[in-house]
């Protein structure tokens, strides 16, 4: 939608990914992720971490069954999705404002992983689902067959 704030950010789940589903049925996975910048400092030569940055993200639907199946605490993520800001007073009476992403996509990142992908079935569909074609791309062509030849 226009005039909302898209980001993105790469970070660790801070804990596993929390799959409720509301009064309609609709799914939800809740979760944290921690991101920490780190910078070089050349005059001390060495790595420096920076303020974190903690966010819980919502996926819903599908994202979040799929969240929920494939993610757990300490796996390196990223997320994009829509930035929301909440304000709400605590118990005390004080005021506090709360940020929260609303998450379009989450996949594991690569830089120190590998992960096998599969492709989650639909639930929903309208149709069934067929059983996949033969690929003939992925086949070796057999020669014509003739009645007066012996097969191979």
């Amino acid at each position: 939608m226009a005039g909302e704030t898209v980001i993105t950010v790469t970070g660790n789940l801070v804990d596993d990914p929390e799959l409720r589903f509301t009064p309609a049925g609709a799914p939800v996975a809740r979760f944290r992720i921690g991101s920490t910048p780190r910078t070089f400092d050349k005059q001390a030569n060495e790595w420096r971490d920076g303020e974190s940055l903690f966010l819980t993200c919502s996926a819903w639907r599908q994202l979040a069954e799929n969240v929920a199946e494939s993610l757990t605490r300490g796996a390196r993520v990223i997320v994009t999705g829509r930035l929301k800001q909440r304000s709400y007073e605590d118990h005390e009476g004080i005021k506090r404002t709360a940020y929260e992403l609303d998450v379009d996509e989450v996949g594991p990142s690569l830089k120190n992983a590998t992960a096998r992908i599969t492709k989650a079935s639909r639930t929903n569909t309208a149709q069934p689902a067929q059983p996949p074609t033969a690929d003939p791309w992925n086949s070796t062509p057999q020669p014509p067959q003739y009645a007066d030849e012996p097969p191979f």
